[in-house]
């Protein structure tokens, strides 16, 4: 049957369906035709340049590429090219579509998920409108401009994505078009719908250009261990009639088996002529499943218009139930304690040849591979993700952080009314995705006034979807809900504090070690890259790390955040994420033209630090899987003696090489295991974890691989079939095997690919020329690499052939499935039918940690000097301290408890932790506790001793303060920004003692 005709049929048989429906009383399947959503993405066609008369119908384009949105013009410089020099300037897109004559009469609507950075948009030669903030969902009314029948209709659409491009309305430039971190993949790379109604209907949530906010579903009243909530339902609905119309709200819930859980009854709503109004609906919902972390469990919400007993419009809403706080310094989900574990990932979530637009499926599998390191968070960096994205997180399972659009500092004017303007429309567009917890104002701290702007848009907006709005830093703000600087460790008893990004450290995936080809020694190489502020970078050693060194970092660096965890006081740090999940084609500064901190690579190909995160990030705080990942691998050259590590949250771990024990590792930052000077044999090495009683509770092993003989190929693609429709896309690992079938870890063989049948080759990434982008001659590297390919708008058969010198080749068979398209419509959604991950299964019912220290209460303080400061260091707030002036002898501060307590341990945030010793003296009533020079560190330093009595505890500076940065970080101006770590006093910091917040705790 012809789609067009299909759709008439379901007209007719819509209306039996309802009569019927309406007869029985029960809940209903209503027909398609009520409302109906259109993929338009199939049929474009695409020119990079800008011809005179292109909006025009009758323009000529049989010479334009043809293509398949979501598709950026300039996709194939993705890792080709870095960010500075992807390739910018004008692109026309143009369509041909057909409405069936049934419609005419209806409300006809477009969608774009986005432009990029601007856009002029043409109905049949008539202009329809202008989009130019390059990050957010928009659309156009276009029901007076459309032909119905047989005679079609042409949209044509000139989009520019100039890095200097400015706002078409008043000249300034948006903050975020930034060749540093937002990467510039032009034209229209996001999905495009078209949507069909009544003339009496529930809005669309497109702001910008339409002025609406569509339906919004949210929960109250939550009873986690009941499985219950009140949920509430509001639509804004416009009639569009002549005459005003009366209407009956209904809602139906449905689960993820299509069971129908809850029909609610709303209210009755009238509207005048051009009128708008919002109608409502409520009800307590039983025998609920909760979203949460790795478990992704949605429902459809159908809300309709009813009119003399039949549905005359209905949108689904696909959407979960959370209850979330945040208070005390800590996140709670649906009432446990959840620390935060996660990246900082851009916002192109790109791979190479492609950018940013994959197919749904494939953003599922990218973002449920963070799940799988055990993170429960991704910070989008700077501006808004796209809205596959955003619904991908929801099905796997991962809280999101949602920014609207910025860069390193606050602004003013314009520029803060587009960043006000652009969260509006990102929080309208996505206030119904359960994944979403925060709402982030900046990449930078920004002032209080902003703050309460923002938040008040969010409370205008979705004042019940259970988010916090907050901003990097804000450590002493009033207003926000949440923050967090980057690096550094930060503690709170009052809104939570999570890092926003840390371990900012690079390492190509190629690069074992040094003793391994190609024999990269940690640090080595340079780089041509300079600073975002125009500097060359002179050190560039810690972004050329090799895979031992990088995974290393990262245990360091996370036990900082692990120590300080919920539980182990009532200032506590909730967590942070890591900088970055995937390597990035934005800002560098290692050998390679594209950022290298992910824990894998742009093939989603895991690194050593992946494994290292599954480790420890197990647990929603507290460990609860004890778990082992030996790094490297066993295949080197005879006589090789070098150190292993594990990472490990076993109590001790104990290594063996082809059975024979080696010894226990010393144990460091609690999860890694370093055992020094191991002779490497032939067969295997296997680390062994123990728990407190001895007893083995986890082991990981490598075994030497043989010579290599072989290709494997392995194939992923879409669960629901690889679709025919020019955007679907297959992954495809190649791996380099013995004769045992074990991949071969130190293989490098160049892989000669061949590609026949209905498909398009895309590639993979490698180091070499160009990063071998779009080349069907590819290295593995370490034994394996993976190319992607995509499908043709014609079904058939593909066959995909690897062969290399030397080695035995491999093939793979592929099928597409035919998409049904009729006049420029396809009913298939980009994403409809994807499962859901739900592994993890619902949140559990216990505490998420066990207290493991309790401070004792410090209720008043006395100095050498500034005594009417000192309650400045203990008032949990890390932008106030108190300081002796730099006079040495004044130099004590003496704290005062509530009471008598065994005290064992100090923790200090001193001014200029990062680079600065002071030599003290801790005494607990007279006895000293503690006589030495401070660590420097990256926040909070701790100091233990033997449990002492006493209701007080006096620090004194007994010598010459130290100052040498310890850290080798640098920023991505090129310099060690010390400024970051404390307060710079004017006066020579020698004789100095300045402490920011002291914590005392219990025995």
């Amino acid at each position: 049957m012809k789609f067009l005709e299909s759709i008439k049929l379901k007209a007719l048989l819509g209306l039996v369906l309802t009569l019927f429906y309406f007869s029985e009383g029960g809940a209903q399947n209503p027909s398609a035709d009520l409302r109906t959503k259109y993929n338009f993405n199939q049929e474009w066609k695409l020119l990079v340049g800008d011809p005179e008369g292109a909006e025009k119908v009758g323009h000529n384009d049989d010479q334009w590429k043809e293509v398949t949105l979501p598709y950026a013009w300039n996709e194939n410089e993705a890792y080709k090219n870095d960010i500075h020099n992807l390739s910018t300037g004008i692109a026309w897109y143009r369509k041909q579509f057909q409405l069936p004559k049934d419609l005419e009469g209806k409300k006809v609507f477009l969608e774009f998920e986005g432009v990029r950075q601007g856009g002029d948009f043409y109905v049949n030669g008539q202009y329809i409108g202008h989009h130019d903030n390059g990050v957010m969902a928009f659309g156009f009314d276009i029901s007076e401009l459309v032909n119905f029948g047989s005679e079609s209709n042409t949209l044509a659409v000139r989009t520019d994505n100039s890095w200097d491009y400015k706002e078409l309305h008043t000249g300034v430039k948006h903050q975020w078009n930034n060749d540093n971190f937002n990467a510039n993949y032009g034209g229209l790379p996001k999905n495009v719908y078209l949507h069909v109604s009544d003339r009496l209907y529930q809005t669309l949530p497109l702001f910008s250009t339409l002025g609406t906010t569509g339906v919004y579903v949210y929960a109250r009243e939550f009873d986690i261990p009941g499985r219950k909530a009140v949920i509430f339902a509001e639509s804004q609905v416009k009639n569009e009639y002549a005459v005003a119309k009366t209407f009956q709200y209904q809602v139906e819930i449905r689960d993820m088996d299509g069971e129908t859980i809850k029909v609610m009854d709303g209210n009755s709503v009238t509207i005048s002529p051009g009128g708008v109004a919002t109608a409502k609906a409520s009800a307590m919902v039983e025998g609920l499943n909760f979203w949460s972390w790795g478990y992704g469990y949605l429902y459809d919400v159908y809300t309709r218009l009813k009119m003399d007993g039949q549905v005359i419009d209905e949108v689904k809403t696909t959407t979960g139930f959370r209850k979330t706080e945040f208070a005390n310094g800590m996140i709670k989900l649906n009432d446990r304690v959840i620390m935060v574990k996660g990246y900082a990932q851009r916002t192109s979530n790109e791979w190479p040849a492609v950018g940013m637009s994959v197919p749904a499926w494939l953003s599922d599998y990218s973002n449920r591979l963070m799940v799988e390191t055990n993170a429960n968070l991704v910070r989008w960096m700077h501006v808004t993700p796209w809205k596959q994205d955003v619904e991908s997180c929801d099905r796997v399972g991962l809280m999101q952080a949602m920014p609207a659009g910025d860069a390193e500092k606050d602004v003013k004017g314009r520029q803060w009314e587009q960043r006000v303007e652009l969260m509006r429309d990102a929080i309208i567009y996505n206030r119904n995705n359960p994944s979403i917890v925060f709402y982030e104002g900046g990449n930078e701290s920004i002032s209080e006034v902003h703050m309460k702007e923002l938040k008040d848009v969010r409370d205008q907006y979705d004042p019940y979807g259970g988010r916090a709005a907050g901003s990097r830093e804000m450590l002493d703000s009033e207003v926000a809900e949440y923050g967090g600087e980057m690096l550094y460790i930060n503690k709170s008893a009052d809104i939570p504090f999570w890092a926003t990004e840390y371990s900012r450290d690079e390492g190509l995936r190629k690069y074992w070690d040094e003793f391994s080809p190609p024999y990269h020694k940690d640090g080595d190489g340079g780089t041509d890259h300079t600073n975002i502020n125009g500097t060359k970078v002179k050190d560039a050693s810690p972004y050329n790390r090799n895979q031992d060194s990088h995974a290393k970092e990262d245990v360091i660096r996370w036990y900082d955040y692990w120590r300080e965890r919920p539980g182990t006081g009532k200032r506590v740090s909730s967590g942070g994420v890591n900088i970055i999940f995937t390597d990035t084609n934005t800002h560098y500064r290692g050998a390679e033209n594209y950022r290298r901190s992910g824990e894998a690579d742009p093939m989603r190909i895991p690194k050593d630090g992946f494994y290292a995160h599954q480790v420890m990030w197990d647990g929603w705080v507290d460990t609860e899987s004890r778990m082992a990942h030996l790094m490297g691998h066993w295949n080197y050259k005879e006589g090789t003696v070098k150190d292993m590590y594990a990472v490990s949250s076993a109590e001790k771990v104990e290594l063996f090489v082809n059975g024979k024990s080696k010894g226990f590792g010393e144990r460091s930052y609690h999860f890694l295991f370093t055992f020094e000077d191991i002779k490497w044999e032939e067969g295997s090495v296997k680390v062994v974890g123990y728990d407190e009683s001895g007893k083995a509770v986890c082991e990981d092993e490598n075994v030497t691989a043989g010579e290599p003989v072989a290709i494997r190929l392995t194939t992923l693609t879409n669960p629901t079939g690889f679709k025919a429709d020019g955007a679907d896309m297959a992954l495809i690992e190649v791996e380099v095997v013995d004769a045992q079938g074990r991949r071969n870890p130190i293989a490098f063989n160049e892989i000669d690919f061949s590609l026949d049948g209905q498909a398009e080759w895309l590639g993979g990434i490698a180091q070499g020329p160009d990063n071998y982008i779009l080349s069907k001659k590819l290295p593995v590297e370490l034994g394996v690499n993976r190319v992607l390919i995509r499908s043709t708008t014609k079904a058939g058969k593909i066959s995909l052939t690897a062969k290399s010198e030397g080695l035995n080749s491999a093939s793979i068979k592929l099928k597409t499935q035919p998409i049904e398209v009729e006049g420029g419509l396809s009913d298939k959604l980009p994403g409809a039918d994807l499962p859901s991950n739900l592994e993890r299964g619902p949140t559990p019912l216990e505490p998420s940690y066990e207290v493991t220290r309790v401070p004792v209460e410090i209720v008043s303080a006395t100095a050498g000097i500034n005594s009417d400061q000192a309650r400045q260091s203990f008032d949990d707030n890390e932008l106030s301290n108190w300081s002796n002036n730099n006079i040495l002898e004044q130099g004590w501060i003496k704290y005062q408890f509530d009471s008598s307590y065994q005290v064992s341990e100090v923790v200090l945030k001193m001014n200029s932790w990062r680079r600065r010793s002071y030599p003290i003296e801790i005494k607990v009533g007279d006895k000293t506790v503690f006589k030495g020079n401070t660590e420097r560190s990256l926040g909070y330093i701790t100091i233990p001793f033997e449990p002492v009595s006493g209701d007080n505890l006096t620090v004194k500076l007994i010598g010459t303060t130290i100052n040498e940065d310890a850290f080798n970080i640098v920023e991505i101006t090129g310099k060690k920004d010390l400024v970051k770590d404390g307060y710079r006093e004017e006066e020579p910091p020698e004789g100095i003692l300045s402490i920011v917040e002291i914590e005392v705790y219990q025995e």
